[in-house]
């Protein structure tokens, strides 16, 4: 015998009692000791861990409207030094 078994056996028994030793309702109590015992290993044993869905990432660049709306409003307007300037011309003779 098994130790399930022993322990559905155990079960049975404690049923039987509890409801006062009626004759005839073996089935019923074996039946009951089964389903009780089932219960318990299903809780005895862990949950499976679930993954959390992952959250959106985001992103380190701006989008592309953005970075073009924002550079044109904190941009400031071109130097003309930083223009080229052309060469300078050797003096004529």
């Amino acid at each position: 015998m098994t130790s399930d078994e022993q322990h559905i056996r155990e079960l049975a028994y404690q049923i039987w009692q509890s409801e006062g030793c009626p004759e005839g309702r073996q089935e019923r109590h074996w039946q009951m000791a089964r389903e009780l015992a089932e219960a318990e290993s299903q809780a005895a044993m862990p949950e499976p861990r679930t993954r959390k869905p992952a959250a959106p990432r985001k992103s380190a660049a701006r989008p592309v409207a953005a970075v073009g709306r924002a550079a044109t409003e904190t941009a400031a307007p071109a130097k003309a030094a930083d223009a080229k300037k052309p060469r300078a011309q050797p003096p004529a003779s």
